[in-house]
């Protein structure tokens, strides 16, 4: 069961946090304040309450009346109130009603066993005060809340756009730009942990690519030591006489000097130091020409004619690796294909493997067996090399899709060179530009 994944930024979860905490600290001041206010009105109103009581007394004393809304022995007394005058005390109550606004008592002993008492509504000032209060303090926490979300933006978007320019620039390593430090994508005024976590990138980068070149100048050392003693092979067997063993050691021999060259090759590329050097060409008619030089059972169709810049011998050695990849893995018949700056190379066999389609090309990998019975898996390698030089690129895919193989069995492979609208730059070669007829 596929689990599902909510992919969110950090900008956001950083604002969603900030107005979070806003809220819960804007909600909880807001309960403390209206709570105190509303005690504080409501112990004013019992002083307010008694001080009316005791004037009433007093009037009582002197006209044997109550005046001023006030009851002799009032049956709707509350019990807490009874309980009081039955001590002889003076007392205040608040009674709490459904209606939300509740009633102020005040009650006080008379000398002859009686009890005075007052009771009125909250005053409705004192309501309306507690209304506005409530008001500005949803107001204030509304405002609150939006506040903390515009800080959080703030503050996230500022860490969201080191982190992706930081991503970017990791990116560029991967694709083979070394010369791209994720510090400096990254560098301002303020300092955190996203530079902590660039600086180890980074050396991470410099270790990786230190590895790399000593692996590259291993690899071109073992194939220079290599050179000169298979050479000498090769023209030894020259001299065996002639028999099917003979045949053996000379085929040998040479797939062996091949591989040498390849792997020489190879790192030449992967040292990043080899130029083109430009010619302008029509690009169907080149391709025509060297493709019926390869193999003239090859169908070659040029849908329109371009004229580029590159370097006519490296994209020879692209076709040449291309069309024997094809040869070799694939399945007749082979087609090319020439519109515009694009050349198409389709076989009709099993397709390419999977992995080379998810990872690319890789030395000395020839993937799945009923594609790669033999070879070292450099020709492909070479072929994308060659076409970075050039400044172009080289894609592969299968005809159809995997599972949907055609009427006989196989999907076909496709690998296709897109050659740039512009020279490569730092060739050490100028473009040869065209004048109007």
């Amino acid at each position: 069961m596929k689990r599902l994944v909510l992919r969110t930024g950090v900008r956001w979860k950083i604002s969603i946090a900030i107005a979070g905490v806003g809220a819960l600290v804007a909600v909880a001041l807001s309960l403390v304040v209206h709570n105190s206010a509303r005690v504080s009105m409501l112990d004013n109103a019992r002083e307010v309450q008694l001080e009316r009581l005791l004037f009433a007394q007093r009037m009582y004393d002197t006209t044997k009346e109550p005046k001023f809304g006030t009851k002799i022995n009032d049956p709707e007394l509350p019990h807490d109130l009874r309980r009081k005058m039955k001590q002889g005390r003076r007392a205040t109550f608040v009674n709490e009603t459904p209606s939300g606004v509740p009633d102020v008592w005040a009650a006080v002993p008379m000398s002859n066993g009686s009890v005075l008492s007052l009771h009125s509504k909250f005053a409705d000032r004192s309501a309306t005060i507690m209304t506005d209060l409530d008001r500005s303090l949803i107001i204030g926490s509304v405002a609150v809340v939006f506040g903390g979300c515009a800080l959080g933006v703030l503050i996230g978007g500022q860490l969201s756009r080191r982190l992706r320019r930081a991503a970017a620039a990791a990116v560029l390593v991967a694709e083979g730009n070394t010369d791209v430090r994720v510090g400096e994508a990254i560098s301002g005024v303020v300092r955190d942990e996203t530079d902590e976590l660039a600086r180890a990138v980074d050396a991470l980068t410099d270790a990786l690519n230190e590895r790399i070149e000593a692996e590259r100048r291993v690899t071109a050392d073992i194939a220079h030591e290599l050179r000169t003693p298979v050479t000498g092979l090769l023209t030894a067997a020259e001299l065996l006489p002639p028999g099917r063993p003979t045949e053996l050691v000379r085929d040998r021999a040479q797939a062996m000097r091949t591989l040498v060259e390849d792997v020489l090759e190879v790192a030449r590329l992967d040292s990043a130091s080899e130029r083109a050097e430009l010619q302008e060409i029509a690009l169907g008619e080149f391709v025509e020409r060297r493709v019926s030089l390869l193999n003239p059972d090859i169908k070659i169709n040029v849908v329109h004619e371009s004229w580029v810049n590159t370097d006519p011998r490296r994209l020879e050695r692209i076709l040449g690796n291309l069309l024997a990849n094809a040869a070799k893995h694939g399945g007749t018949p082979v087609e090319v294909t020439v519109e515009g700056r694009v050349v198409r190379v389709r076989d009709h066999g099993p397709g390419f493997p999977e992995a080379l389609l998810r990872e690319g090309p890789s030395r000395f990998r020839t993937g799945a067996t009923d594609r790669a019975g033999h070879g070292h898996g450099l020709g492909l390698t070479i072929a994308a090399g060659q076409a970075r030089v050039l400044g172009a690129r080289l894609t592969f895919r299968n005809a159809t899709p995997e599972g949907m193989a055609g009427r006989d069995g196989h999907s076909g492979a496709i690998a296709v060179l897109w050659l740039p609208e512009h020279a490569p730059t730092a060739t050490g070669s100028f473009p040869i530009p065209r004048l109007p007829d």
